[in-house]
Order: C-alpha cells, then sequence, then structure tokens
C-alpha cells in the first residue's frame, strides 16, 4: 500500500502510464464491430477470445452454417462480431457474427449507391413482386423488381437463379435498411451503347430492304430490321390513303421495304416511311370521276367492310353499308375474297382529307324502288317466314332479294297477336299486304289482316246506343268476354257496365254460353273502338218505360197534393163569407 501513499512517486506514474496503454489498445464498446480469435469449437458452439473482455464470448455453430462460415471455424482463425451486450441478465457477452456481416455489408452498399457503381450478387430466390438477390461480398440481401430481372418479359428465370451477376442500386432506404436492386439497368446500359453504334449506321434517305413487321400501335407499325434494331413507321407513314389502324394494312411477319425518314442519335431511333418509296397516287386523282363504274381489286378484308385499291398505291375503303341493299349486316368475307375485282362507283373524292368512297350496291338496281314499282302500297304479294322473333315475323318476297316486317298486331283482327305469332315458323309460305314503303331507310312494312276481310266492318251499320245480341265467352274478376252474333271479335264488357244496381254487377253470374243483350256505348270506326254496356242498356229501357207508361198528372194523386187543394178551397170559402 505504500506505492498509494504518494501518486507522484516514479512508480505511481509508470503504474499509470501501463494501465492507460492497456485502455487505449482495447476500446470495448457496445454496439461496435470488434474481431474476435476463435480459441475453442465444440459441435454446438464456438469460443471467442476478445481482450478486454471479462469473460469469453460464445456464438453457435449453426450461425456460421448459416452465414457459410463454417470452414473457418478453427481454433486460431479470427472473426468479425458485433458486441450487443458487454453483460447481459445472466453475466454473459452478448455477440453475432451474422449482424456485424450486415452492418459491414449495408456500408458497402451505401458506397456504392453514392457513387453509382454496381454490385455483384446472385438471384437466391422469387418472391411475390420480383426476386431476392444477395451480395457476393457480404451477404446482405436485396430485393429485384419483377420488372427489374430483365428488358424483356421473361415467364422463367430458373436459368439466372444463383449466377454471379452485376445489379445497380436504384434505391437505398438507411432508415429501414431496405435495398432495391435492378439486373435490367445493367444490360439496357449495355445495349444503349451497342445501339448507338447501329443508329450511327443509318442516313436520312437510306432504302432498308425486307424489314419485318413486328408489333402495332394505335400510332404506327414496328418492324424488325436484321434482329438489330426495331424501328418505327408512323400511321401517317404508311400508306397516301387514310388508314385508321396498322392492322388494316400489315401482318405479322410481312417483309417490307422502308425509307429512312429520320435518324435521332440522342434517343437513339430511326423513323421509316414506306408511302414514300412509290409516288404519290392523288397528283393524279383527277382521272376518276365521281358516279363512275370502276374495276377495284380487294387486298384486306375486315369486319368492317374491305379495303380495295383503284390503282397500287391508292387504296380506299369499301363499307359494309355499301355493300348490299337488302341484307341487314352483310359480311364482306362472306361476299369476296382477297384479290377479287369487283365492280364499284366512287362517291367521294376529297382532296384535303386524301380520301376516296367507294359504294358497290350502287351497281346494282335498288330492289326497293324494284319493289315500289312492282308492288305499290296496297298491294298483295306472296312470301316465306324468313325469320321469327318475340314480336315480329320478316318475310322474304319471293322475286326481290327483300325481308318485309310483319308485326304480331298484323297478323290478326280477332285473336291476341302474340299468341297468333306462336302458330307460325320458319318456311312457311303467306300472302300479306303492303303497308309501307320507306326507300330512305330499306324498309318495307306488310301486314297479313289487311288482306283479310275486317271483321270490325260488322259495325259500319251499327250507332251508339243500338242493341246488340252477344254471347258470353267467359268471365273473370275484370268483367264479361262477349261476341256479338255474326261478328268474329270478341270484346270486354268490364264490371262496372254490368248492371245498374251494384248487387247484380257481378261477373260470377254468368258461366259462358249465354245470349245476352247490350247496348254499344262507343263506337269509332276509324280508330276500331267499340265499348259495350248491358248497364246503358237497362238505362236506355227504364227512361224509355218511364217516357211511355207515366202521366204528367200522376204527381197529383199524391195526399199532399190533396190536402194541398182542400187547404185552398177552405181558406177561398172563409174570405167569401
Amino acid at each position: 500500500m505504500e506505492i498509494y501513499k504518494e501518486l507522484k512517486t516514479s512508480a505511481s506514474i509508470e503504474f499509470e502510464k501501463l494501465l492507460n496503454s492497456q485502455f487505449s489498445k482495447n476500446k470495448i464498446i457496445e454496439g461496435s464491430i470488434i474481431e474476435g480469435k476463435i480459441n475453442k469449437v465444440t459441435d454446438k458452439f464456438v469460443f471467442l477470445f476478445i481482450e478486454g473482455l471479462k469473460s469469453e464470448p460464445v456464438l453457435d455453430i449453426n450461425e456460421l452454417k448459416s452465414m457459410g462460415l463454417l470452414e473457418k471455424a478453427k481454433v486460431g482463425e479470427k472473426i468479425s462480431v458485433l458486441l450487443e451486450r458487454i453483460e447481459d441478465k445472466n453475466g454473459e457477452v452478448l455477440v453475432s457474427a451474422s449482424k456485424a456481416q450486415k452492418i459491414k455489408g449495408w456500408d458497402k452498399l451505401v458506397e456504392a449507391y453514392e457513387k453509382d457503381l454496381p454490385v455483384m450478387g446472385k438471384i437466391t430466390s422469387k418472391c411475390k413482386g420480383g426476386a431476392i438477390v444477395e451480395h457476393i461480398d457480404t451477404g446482405s440481401l436485396m430485393f429485384c423488381p419483377g420488372s427489374q430481372i430483365s428488358d424483356k418479359p421473361l415467364k422463367d428465370i430458373s436459368h439466372l437463379m444463383h449466377e454471379p451477376q452485376k445489379f445497380k442500386l436504384i434505391k437505398l432506404d438507411k432508415i429501414r435498411g431496405n435495398a432495391c436492386v435492378s439486373r435490367r439497368e445493367i444490360i439496357s446500359s449495355f445495349k444503349k451503347e451497342d445501339k448507338k453504334i447501329i443508329v450511327e449506321k443509318f442516313k436520312v434517305g437510306d432504302i432498308i430492304k425486307d424489314a419485318t413487321v413486328k408489333g402495332y400501335s394505335s400510332f404506327g407499325c414496328f418492324f424488325d430490321v436484321n434482329g438489330t434494331l426495331d424501328v418505327l413507321v408512323h400511321l401517317q407513314e404508311i400508306s397516301y390513303s387514310r388508314v385508321n389502324h396498322p392492322d388494316e394494312i400489315f401482318n405479322i411477319g410481312e417483309k417490307h421495304d422502308l425509307k429512312v425518314i429520320s435518324v435521332d442519335l440522342e434517343k437513339l431511333q430511326v423513323g421509316c416511311s414506306i408511302k414514300q418509296l412509290s409516288p404519290d397516287p392523288f397528283e393524279h386523282i383527277s382521272n376518276y370521276e365521281l358516279n363512275k363504274k370502276y374495276k377495284v381489286k380487294v387486298v384486306k378484308i375486315m369486319d368492317f367492310g374491305a379495303f380495295c385499291e383503284l390503282e397500287p398505291g391508292l387504296s380506299t375503303l369499301l363499307h359494309s353499308s355499301e355493300l348490299s341493299w337488302s341484307k341487314k349486316n352483310p359480311s364482306a368475307k362472306k361476299m369476296f375474297n382477297v384479290g377479287d375485282e369487283i365492280n364499284c362507283i366512287i362517291t367521294e373524292i376529297d382532296k384535303e382529307k386524301r380520301r376516296v368512297a367507294i359504294s358497290h350496291k350502287l351497281t346494282q338496281e335498288n330492289p326497293f324502288s324494284i319493289l315500289e314499282k312492282k308492288y305499290p302500297v296496297g298491294s298483295e304479294i306472296e312470301g316465306l317466314v324468313s325469320s321469327i322473333n318475340e314480336y315480329a315475323i320478316y318475310v322474304k318476297i319471293d322475286d326481290l332479294d327483300i325481308e318485309a316486317f310483319l308485326h304480331c298486331n298484323d297478323l290478326t283482327y280477332s285473336n291476341n297477336g302474340e299468341a297468333e305469332l306462336k302458330k307460325y315458323k320458319k318456311g312457311d309460305k303467306i300472302k300479306v299486304k303492303v303497308l309501307e314503303i320507306k326507300l330512305d331507310q330499306q324498309k318495307v312494312r306488310v301486314g297479313l289482316k289487311q288482306s283479310q276481310p275486317d271483321p270490325f266492318d260488322w259495325f259500319k251499320d251499327k250507332k251508339i246506343n243500338n242493341t246488340i245480341t252477344v254471347k258470353v265467352c267467359s268471365s273473370d274478376s275484370k268483367g264479361l268476354i262477349v261476341k256479338p252474333e255474326g261478328c268474329e271479335m270478341e270484346f270486354l264488357i268490364k264490371k262496372s257496365k254490368i248492371a245498374i244496381n251494384a248487387a247484380d254487377a257481378r261477373p260470377t253470374r254468368f258461366v259462358g254460353g249465354e245470349r245476352i243483350d247490350a247496348a254499344i256505348a262507343e263506337l269509332d270506326i276509324e280508330k276500331r273502338k267499340v265499348t259495350l254496356s248491358i248497364k246503358l242498356l237497362e238505362e236506355l229501357q227504364n227512361k224509355e218505360a218511364v217516357s211511355k207508361f207515366s202521366s204528367p198528372l200522376s204527381g197529383k194523386n199524391l195526399p199532399f197534393s190533396s190536402l194541398s187543394d182542400q187547404l185552398d178551397k177552405k181558406e177561398k170559402k172563409t174570405k167569401d163569407e
């Protein structure tokens, strides 16, 4: 203890120096990465010696195995660990080799991200939305989105798994410790350099031979040039004629010659044209006349019509509405084949819009005009039932390719139209009357009942308040269904029109088959409207009975009337006296 009596002695000073040098050599701070020396290895644990710690840190052998450092687990080897706790609740030192590796790896990733340097990694597994990439140098895990794996869509990435390759760090979250990488950026950078060399070879005016149609878009068509470059032909550069979409002109896989019209070295794009390889056909459009017949060649068939050529390069659309006069939905696919030469009439030439419209049906006589001349309104014609829907029949006129419209209400005068419609089937031969012809709309309306005697003529000599005899057909809660004798039509007598007395106005009084009289309450020949009423007949009969059998003085025979006369006589006698 004498060494501590005087701290300024040479012995105490030397001891202080030795103590300070020992502490400066081993700075033990929690959260720091330090190196430990393996001094013992068992089946389950690895024991480390770290100078300055009071006990030996212990690592689980499985941790080193998962990190791929099992071969390094030998006595005398050094390994970096993260010092998590100098002393835990059990008094032991807590360290982690895997966390130390991640921290070291993260520092390298941060450095690579700041300097915009690629990192080496390998895809270890797939996950939702992309793949997990392991940083080869440090073992840190990074995420690669599916869209960043390649510059082309890949259904299978098995050939890329566990292969060392370069990735670019595109996003780094230092707070959460997440890293996002891209393989596509690395591929594109190499391709960009190669593409620049290819694009520089093209000059405006060059002719590209046999470029292959690769794909379409709403603004143009993409062509593949010898498998090295994709070029665009804009919609306006496809043809001198109007083109709505490239698929109207091209098919995938076709080969065409192209003319280079633009070269952009910054965007690495080459623009091409097809129409500039041929002279402008509109320069001599004056050779063609409106409303004149010409032969055209069918070059492409679509759902909405056919594209035809008046001459090579001068194409025009034959719309489906101009194919036929009579067919409701004519199909160019059923009428023509590619290469057919057909007659058409030019209906429009628009030099500003560079558009020519043609019509095939105008080369034929309008069958509706023939119908109007041959069978004017009021004529009777025969036809076959071509089709039936829920409310009408279409009748094909025998000698004309026309389908006339026959509504169910024009089938019969007597029965319900929809019920009558069920009696007919496709192929039935019927005789109808032409009711209406609309040339501008290409429509014809016919009627079947109009070609038969009108049972409503039975009422032509009848008037309102006339009495007629009817037969009760049936009854329901609404009233009575009756048929006048000698007439084929049925009418409803409403419940309120059955009798004056409400107690007698019961439809159930009638079971069917009775012959009763009724009065005509309403009659309109033009509108074909008739209302029958038993109640009105009773009222008319009562009125007739009153007027026929009652006396004008009958009311004076009442007791009150005679009493009044006697009082008058008595009052007069009193005055005379």
